[in-house]
C-alpha cells in the first residue's frame, strides 16, 4: 500500500517546521520528513529547508528532479523527486506545502492529506516581528497573503482540509495531528476532525 502525502500549509511564522518535526518523531520509520528547497539564504528559523540559488533551483526544475515546485513571496520553493519512491514503498511523506499550490499537488498525489495551520492575526504579526527575517513591507505582504487564504476551507465545502488552531503551544497540535492521521486513510473526510480542532479542544502553535 502506498504512503500518504501529509501536506501541511499555513502562513509564514505559523510553526510548520516545528509541527512537522514533532510529528516525524512520533511517526518514526513510518514517515519521511521531506526537506523543502528555497531560494533564500539559510536561516536558523527555517530548520526544514535547504537553501539553493535561483540558478540551482531552475536547473533542478528543468531537469525534472522536483516533485513539486511553486513561487510565493518572491521566492521559489520545491520538494525533491525522491518523495515518490518513499510513497511507493509505503512510507508517509511529510511536506511543508503551499496553500496556493494545493490544487496542483492534489492532481499529482491522490493520497494527499491536507492540513492547514491557522493563527490569530495579532499573534502571527508578533512572531514575524520577533524572528526578524522580514522587513515591515514583507511582513505586511505575508499578513495580507494569510488573510486571502484564511477562508480556504470555508470557500469550498469539498476541500476536506483539517484545520489546526496554531495560536498556543506545539505539543497539543502535534499530538492531535498524530492521532488524526492514525484514524484516517486516503480518501477519508477530515471535516469532523477539523471541526473538533477549531472548537478549541486541541489548540496549538510553535515557538519560532
Amino acid at each position: 500500500m502506498a504512503g500518504r502525502l501529509i501536506y501541511l500549509m499555513g502562513p509564514s511564522g505559523s510553526g510548520k517546521d516545528t509541527i512537522l518535526l514533532g510529528l516525524s518523531r512520533l511517526m518514526g520509520r513510518k514517515a519521511y520528513l521531506a526537506p523543502r528547497l528555497v531560494t533564500r539564504p539559510e536561516t536558523a528559523t527555517e530548520r526544514g529547508a535547504i537553501s539553493v540559488s535561483d540558478t540551482e533551483f531552475l536547473q533542478l526544475e528543468r531537469a525534472g528532479r522536483l516533485a513539486m515546485s511553486w513561487r510565493a513571496n518572491g521566492l521559489a520553493y520545491g520538494v525533491q523527486l525522491d518523495i515518490d519512491d518513499r510513497l511507493a514503498s509505503g512510507v508517509d511523506v511529510l511536506v511543508n506545502g503551499s496553500r496556493g499550490y494545493l490544487a496542483e499537488a492534489r492532481k499529482r498525489y491522490h493520497a494527499l492529506v491536507p492540513v492547514l495551520l491557522s493563527v490569530d492575526h495579532g499573534i502571527l504579526y508578533q512572531r514575524l516581528m520577533a524572528r526578524g527575517r522580514e522587513d515591515a513591507r514583507q511582513i505586511r505582504e505575508r499578513l495580507n497573503r494569510n488573510a486571502r487564504y484564511a477562508g480556504l476551507t470555508e470557500e469550498n465545502d469539498d476541500a476536506g482540509i483539517m484545520v489546526v488552531d496554531n495560536s498556543g503551544t506545539p505539543e497539543e497540535a502535534i499530538r492531535a495531528l498524530y492521532q488524526y492521521l492514525n484514524r484516517i486513510h486516503p480518501g477519508s473526510s477530515p471535516h469532523h476532525a477539523a471541526d473538533t480542532v477549531r472548537d478549541g479542544q486541541c489548540p496549538a502553535s510553535s515557538r519560532l
